[in-house]
C-alpha cells in the first residue's frame, strides 16, 4: 500500500470495530435515502449528504445518486466539487477532496481494505488516507486505493488504478497508473 506509514489497522471485536459497525449501518441507511432521490432534488441530496459526513457542504456542492460510501464521517469536501453518478467512497481511513475537483462516473476511492499476509486477513481492517488535492479531475471508472495523494491539477485517466501518489500537474493513467506528461495551461 502507498505510504504505509499512515496506515492503522482496526482490529476486530474492539470497540473501535463495533463503532466502525454502527456507522456503515448509519451510512447504508442515509445513502438509500439519497439514491432514491432523483438529479432534480439536488438541495436535498446535498442536505443529506450533509447529514452523512456530519458537517454542511458548500453550495455549490453536487452529487448525482446513486453514490455508495462505508461511512461517510471521515470525508471532506471543498467549494465547487462534483461527484457523479455510482460512486462508491470507502472512507475509514480518512478523505479529504479538496475545492474544485470534478469525480467521473463509476469511481472508486477506496481507503479501507486488509493485511496482505493470509494469517493476519481475517483479524481486521486496514485503512490510510487519500487526499485529492484541487482542481483535480478524475475520469471515469478510475480507483484510488488509500494512502495515495493526487496533486492539484492532476488529471487520473478512465479507468486508471492509482496505488502510489500522484505530482501535481500530470496525467496518469493505466494499470497500475503511471505519470503519462506534464499539464498546464
Amino acid at each position: 500500500m502507498a505510504n504505509p506509514d499512515r496506515t492503522r489497522i482496526i482490529q476486530r471485536k474492539t470497540a473501535e470495530s463495533a463503532s466502525m459497525l454502527a456507522n456503515v449501518k448509519r451510512a447504508m441507511a442515509l445513502t438509500a435515502r439519497i439514491n432514491r432521490l432523483t438529479f432534480d432534488d439536488t438541495d436535498e441530496v446535498r442536505a443529506l449528504f450533509s447529514e452523512l459526513i456530519g458537517k454542511p457542504v458548500d453550495e455549490s456542492f453536487m452529487l448525482i445518486p446513486p453514490f455508495y460510501t462505508t461511512g461517510g464521517v471521515d470525508i471532506r469536501v471543498g467549494r465547487n466539487v462534483f461527484v457523479n453518478q455510482n460512486c462508491t467512497f470507502y472512507d475509514l481511513g480518512g478523505l479529504e477532496i479538496a475545492d474544485d475537483v470534478m469525480i467521473g462516473p463509476n469511481v472508486s476511492l477506496i481507503t479501507s481494505g486488509h493485511p496482505v499476509e493470509p494469517s493476519r486477513r481475517h483479524a481486521g481492517v486496514t485503512a490510510s488516507p487519500i487526499v485529492i488535492g484541487r482542481n483535480v479531475w478524475i475520469a471515469a471508472g478510475a480507483t484510488i486505493i488509500g494512502g495515495v495523494t493526487v496533486g492539484e491539477n492532476s488529471v487520473v485517466a478512465a479507468g486508471s488504478v492509482v496505488t502510489t501518489d500522484v505530482p501535481a500537474n500530470t496525467l496518469v493513467g493505466g494499470n497500475p497508473a503511471r505519470v503519462i506528461r506534464s499539464i498546464g495551461d
